[in-house]
This record gives C-alpha cells, sequence and structure tokens, in this order.
C-alpha cells in the first residue's frame, strides 16, 4: 500500500482561515513549536477511522486566543487578556475547536479513509506522549507563521504520524 500522506498547502491553510475568519490572514513559512510553547498550545490530534493518530497540529497559545476571538467576533483585547493570563478563556477555545473541526478538510483525500478530529487538547490539560511525539518530529510536517488581521499572530505546526 502506498503511502498517501500529503501535507495542505500554506495556502489552503491561508484560505482556510481566511474563509472561516472572515478576515485577511497573511500566513509565512515559520519555526516549529518548541516543547516550551506546547505547553502552552492548543493542540488537535487527527485520527483514521481505526483511532490511530494520523497527524497533530498544534498552535501557539497566541495564535489560537486570535482566531478564537477573531471566529467569534470579539475584540482584540479579548485574545491579549487571554494570552496575558497563559489560557485559552472558555469561549474562545469553543470557536478553536471549531477551526480545528474545520482544518480536518484539508486532510481528506477522495477516495481515502475519512479522518477526523479525534481530541483537542489545551493549555494546562495534558498532551498525550504520542501525539507530543508527532507533534514535535522531524518530517512531514508544516510549520507556519499566521497572523490574523487586526488581532494578532503565531505559529501554526501540523506533523503527520510515520
Amino acid at each position: 500500500m502506498s503511502d498517501v500522506s500529503v501535507l495542505p498547502g500554506s495556502l489552503a491553510v491561508r484560505n482556510l482561515f481566511e474563509d472561516l475568519l472572515g478576515r485577511e490572514v497573511v500566513v509565512s513559512p515559520g519555526d516549529p513549536l518548541s516543547a516550551d510553547e506546547v505547553k502552552t498550545a492548543t493542540v488537535a490530534i487527527f485520527t483514521d477511522p481505526g483511532q490511530k493518530i494520523y497527524a497533530v497540529m498544534g498552535m501557539q497559545l497566541s495564535l489560537a486566543a486570535n482566531a478564537g476571538a477573531a471566529l467569534g467576533l470579539l475584540p482584540a483585547g479579548a485574545a491579549e487578556d487571554s494570552i496575558d493570563e497563559k489560557q485559552l478563556f472558555p469561549n474562545l477555545a469553543e470557536n478553536v475547536f471549531e477551526l480545528c473541526n474545520v482544518f480536518t478538510s484539508l486532510l481528506n483525500r477522495e477516495g481515502q479513509p475519512h479522518l477526523k478530529l479525534y481530541q483537542v487538547i489545551y493549555p494546562g490539560m495534558e498532551l498525550p506522549g504520542d501525539a507530543r511525539a508527532i507533534l514535535l518530529a522531524l518530517g512531514r510536517r508544516l510549520d507556519l507563521m499566521c497572523e490574523v488581521s487586526r488581532y494578532g499572530k503565531g505559529k501554526l505546526s501540523l506533523s503527520l504520524a510515520p
């Protein structure tokens, strides 16, 4: 069986963010999330129909807060407060969950097993070791800096499981 895993392109990520948030989003190559940043990141785990991890996406707290506020049409101050307190407030977390769920569309391919969002881990929650290892692994990954117009920016890292 050939490997049909394909990372989404940065343009596809930008288009998804812009369509969902209803505002300009600038996406550029970025650095991977560091181990320290993962502790405060929002992490989405995507699985195949057998619940095997297919991909792990991490969003730096600043990106999660800014995207969550933009999606909820909240003022930028809501994101800034969340970042200052180093936690993702529940109203922002709910919006980020929806963003992660929609992000699944970038991973699914026609004729391939249907992937789904399995779990979202928020700052302060325990990240399973296997998901952490995949998120920090070298190899098949996409690392971006995403800037949400009038809100702010942050890192996004997506890594496919081996």
